[in-house]
């Protein structure tokens, strides 16, 4: 069996209070939506937290966070209602040439994230690129000024999007001082909510799928933010190759879940330990021989921590990012993008 180490308490500090920050805003064009699927959907996303809405339903840019509905007025709601029913009509025509050059018919779709991030460090990055049926499409290089292309298709909207320079400039600018401008300005909206700290609850258990092969399971919930990183030791070495990793998941009360698993034999006397790092304290949970979890230890961890950063809730609207050096910038001088 697995040994069992006694109860040790190292010690406890405070906690590390810097951390990433992100603004992103997602689009969805549907060219063949269903009853009760609209044609178009905008949202906005400060870190996880939804902070507007706009389909082409309602057709109405809304607040989805109180302290966005306290703190813009009301003539920034309907400014930015008429930009967003502008873009739901590019977005049509843009999905139909699409559709056209791909020689395509029935439900398919078209998405563009678009966003900058504020990092630990104080430096920024921004991000603008689109999809097509969930794959990419186009990404933008605000570094180089340029677009890159996935196919042939792309190649085309690629040769007139780089035919303004003007507007490839701006769109660079924008992101490195606008973008970054709101993103702070909407922190400021909502720090009780946002810049909070609540800390993991860590629990390890057990699950025998078949005689002799046994899964342990640690498992952190009720935490925020959903930054954090969790591995697996067996006699003081991480574990690679054997792990398997949940998705960070939202609980539906503003904190977050996760899991991290490992394969290993009962009758082993192989010592394993869960870390978890979250805002700056380590917590480190021992298998115990019984089902019950023995935390072993809490410090600080200072310098460098191992971030895990996984978008919860966008569902649909959501795919796989480019890696950063590819991500770009945003169009217009406005904060929805």
């Amino acid at each position: 069996m697995a040994l069992l180490l006694p109860l040790i308490i190292v010690g406890m500090a405070k906690h590390n209070q810097a951390r990433t920050h992100s603004l992103r805003y997602f689009r969805l064009g549907v060219s063949d939506p269903g009853y009760g699927v609209p044609e178009f959907i905008s949202v906005g996303y400060v870190d996880s937290h939804p902070i507007t809405t706009y389909d082409s339903v309602t057709r109405q840019k809304e607040p989805q966070a109180l302290w966005m509905a306290e703190n813009l007025a009301p003539d920034h709601w309907e400014r930015y209602t008429q930009l967003l029913r502008g873009w739901e009509q590019t977005f049509k025509v843009e999905l139909r040439h699409l559709q056209r050059h791909y020689n395509h018919s029935g439900l398919h779709t078209y998405q563009r994230m678009i966003g900058c991030e504020l990092l630990e460090d104080g430096s920024a990055t921004g991000f603008l690129q689109y999809a097509y049926d969930g794959q990419d499409f186009i990404i933008f290089n605000k570094d180089t000024l340029s677009w890159v292309a996935v196919d042939s298709v792309a190649h085309i909207t690629k040769r007139a999007w780089e035919a303004n320079h003007h507007e490839l400039q701006y769109q660079k600018n924008w992101l490195e001082e606008e973008c970054i401008a709101w993103l702070k300005r909407f922190l400021e909206y909502g720090k009780d909510t946002l810049q909070r700290t609540e800390p993991p609850l860590v629990r390890i258990n057990r699950k025998e799928a078949f005689p002799g092969i046994t899964t342990l399971f640690c498992r952190a919930h009720g935490f925020y933010p959903p930054e954090i990183s969790m591995t697996w030791m067996k006699n003081g070495e991480e574990i690679i190759q054997e792990v398997d990793y949940g998705d960070i998941l939202p609980n539906g009360d503003g904190t977050y879940q996760t899991w991290v698993s490992v394969e290993l034999d009962p009758q082993s006397s192989d010592i394993y330990s869960c870390h978890v790092e979250h805002c700056g304290v380590h917590t480190v949970l021992q298998t115990p021989q019984e089902l019950e979890t023995i935390l072993l230890a809490m410090k600080a961890v200072f310098g460098s921590i191992v971030l895990i950063i996984i978008l919860c809730g966008v569902g649909v609207l959501a795919w796989r990012r480019r890696p950063r050096e590819q991500n770009g910038v945003i169009y217009h001088l406005t904060p929805d993008r």
